[in-house]
């Protein structure tokens, strides 16, 4: 049955009229409702909600926005104890906060639900994909296009049903998918990320302020040593011998050329396909000129070195240039929005990516704390490397943290072994007391055996460490060798998830979670193909590194459904409004600040408590005017 609710009077087949009182009554009676919403745009700073619809699968309820308040629906749009569901809650929930000024609670979302349950297959989770594959349903969301710009318009008959089909689809998803949440025993999971969805609602919602002029300056230098690296890279081919086809016989341009745009050399560096041609006469061997292909290469030729340099500084001139204006809001602000769940459970962000802003500070800076206000923000202190030490139980790592010495340094010793103690200086703090210290051969060790820590949980093989660390491959492979010869246990704690995911096609993460990351392109006769084995050492790798990612992200989305339900349970003067990785940012005015800083770290500690229940993992919380790593 599906009830309409507005200010007309006017009569249909399709429904019938009631009022907003009517809605209030029957929900008031449910403990499951299903609720969506239609807007005439995406941008919920300057487009309006404009219908909401709520219900079951017996009765639904289309209320016209544009005349009917869903004020009375607070009571039961803001209890946990009825659980409301949506598709997208994020969406709905923004629009609902931003038109209604009600804060939704108990969500259920179907979306994050079917990511949950299919993590790594990568099909298809809109509302349309889940209505095919749960109902056999063809849903026409042709209906929901005809909603953007419209005023006021009446609506049709089949706008009205559309909103209203929403609803009881969503109830009947629900219905299907719990079986499937008993089945894999995702429980914990579900209800993980259906209560983070809040937290990162909060921070798309909330938004964070920027500084365009200074960005502005920064992005124009960006940009300057950009053109200034592929000067460099045109002076390269003409020095070259092997790349005098590509030099030119003469000056690209004609009186009305800026001089530093004449070029003397006719490769237009930000084509791959014509970069390709001037590298394959150095390396004819070379199929393109992306990714981990480039690496082996670097040192064998400047060029390329300089190249692969040239386009990490072009997309940071293009990704984080004036093109990164479109993103700021009418009300002035940035507001990501996050995909919440990647295969390994992190978080990524888009429009724009807050995830990649350089780690430097310079562009961070430029996002800013209102007046009277200051960003406190925490992050856990080694986070990925603590999930290893409590997954592998390595005694070395358990110790070193438990001390407070510096891990990377003590690993470093025993990796190097005798090496480490010859270059050893007087003064050297390491061997006093187990600290970092200022040796320079020490440093040099130290940064290689850290590289290696942290690659632990992105799966980082030879080429990568050689690249990184300006080394051979067959120098990449030796270190490798040396470093888990004096940590068999971390080896053997990595080749237990390894054989884990090659054995049944999927790998979880750890207690209380369970997350789990099916891998599609496994069968159980796989080991017998030889022609998959570069397809069962992906599977291999992905099982290694997942169980750490994705630990690491329960604990962060643990701390930012804490962090938010203190927020709202103490109506404290503090809005969360970033998250990067380990890191939580909130910004809070400034006379509460000192007392936030102790309220936040136990808020992350708490959290963290939940995956690495040794309390070996803490958090560093600091003030700022900015917004910093």
């Amino acid at each position: 049955m599906i009830t309409f609710v507005t200010q007309t009077t006017s009569l249909s087949d399709s429904y019938k009229l009631g009022t907003i009182q009517d809605v209030v009554d029957y929900c008031s009676t449910r403990t499951v409702l299903g609720v969506d919403t239609e807007t005439e745009g995406f941008d919920f700073t300057c487009k309006k909600m404009i219908m909401f619809q709520i219900g079951d699968e017996d009765h639904q309820f289309v209320i016209d926005t544009r005349f009917v308040s869903i004020e009375p629906l607070r009571h039961i749009l803001e209890s946990r104890q009825v659980t409301k569901i949506f598709h997208n809650a994020k969406f709905d929930y923004k629009f609902i906060k931003k038109w209604a000024n009600i804060e939704c609670e108990g969500i259920y979302c179907t979306f994050l639900v079917e990511r949950i349950l299919s993590c790594g297959r990568h099909i298809g989770y809109g509302l349309k994909d889940l209505c095919k594959r749960y109902l056999n349903v063809e849903l026409n969301k042709e209906v929901r296009n005809q909603f953007i710009g419209l005023s006021g318009q009446a609506y049709r008959d089949d706008q009205i049903v559309y909103g209203a089909k929403d609803v009881e689809y969503l109830c009947k998803i629900r219905i299907l998918q719990l079986p499937k949440i008993e089945k894999f025993k995702l429980q914990n999971v579900v209800n993980l990320e259906n209560q983070a969805v809040l937290a990162f609602a909060d921070i798309e919602y909330n938004g964070i302020d920027i500084d365009k002029d200074k960005w502005e300056v920064i992005a124009k230098a960006s940009e300057q040593e950009a053109l200034a690296m592929r000067d460099d890279l045109d002076n390269l081919v003409m020095s070259t011998t092997e790349l005098s086809d590509f030099v030119l016989d003469y000056l690209q341009g004609d009186l009305f050329t800026p001089t530093e745009d004449i070029r003397k050399v006719g490769v237009k560096w930000t084509s791959p396909t014509q970069v390709l041609k001037v590298f394959k006469k150095l390396v004819p061997e070379l199929e393109d000129v992306n990714g981990k292909k480039m690496y082996k290469y670097r040192r064998q030729h400047k060029i390329i070195d300089l190249y692969v340099k040239y386009k990490e500084k072009m997309k940071l001139a293009t990704s984080y240039g004036k093109d990164f204006f479109k993103f700021v809001a009418s009300d002035g602000k940035i507001h990501t929005q996050f995909n919440q769940i990647l295969d390994t459970g992190r978080v990524a962000s888009k429009r724009p990516n807050m995830q990649q802003i350089p780690a430097d500070n310079k562009f961070r800076n430029c996002f800013l704390a209102p007046n009277g206000w200051c960003f406190v923000s925490s992050d856990y202190s080694s986070q990925e490397l603590n999930v290893i030490a409590f997954g592998s139980k390595d005694p070395v790592w358990i110790d070193a943290l438990e001390q407070g010495q510096d891990l990377h340094s003590v690993c470093a010793d025993l990796v190097y072994a005798q090496e480490w103690i010859d270059t050893a200086e007087d003064d050297c703090n390491y061997m006093k007391n187990k600290s970092k210290c200022k040796c320079p051969k020490h440093g040099k060790l130290r940064t290689n055996v850290k590289t290696i820590n942290f690659g632990l949980a992105y799966g980082m093989g030879p080429h990568k460490l050689a690249d990184t660390l300006d080394i051979s491959i067959k120098e990449a492979e030796t270190l490798i060798d040396k470093y888990f010869e004096a940590f068999p246990s971390i080896g053997g704690f990595l080749d237990k998830l390894g054989s884990f995911g090659k054995k049944y096609g999927y790998i979880k993460t750890f207690p209380p979670y369970n997350r789990r990351r099916w891998f599609p392109t496994w069968y159980p006769r796989i080991y017998e193909d030889k022609s998959q084995a570069f397809e069962l050492g992906s599977i291999e790798r992905a099982s290694k590194n997942t169980p750490i990612q994705g630990a690491s992200a329960d604990m962060t989305k643990k701390a930012m459904i804490l962090i938010r339900n203190y927020i709202n349970e103490n109506n404290v003067p503090v809005k969360i409004v970033m998250t990067v990785h380990d890191q939580v940012d909130t910004i809070c005015q400034d006379d509460y600040a000192e007392e936030w800083v102790i309220r936040l770290t136990e808020l992350m500690e708490q959290a963290a408590l939940e995956v690495v229940t040794n309390g070996l993992l803490k958090a560093d919380t600091n003030i700022s005017k900015s917004w910093e790593k």
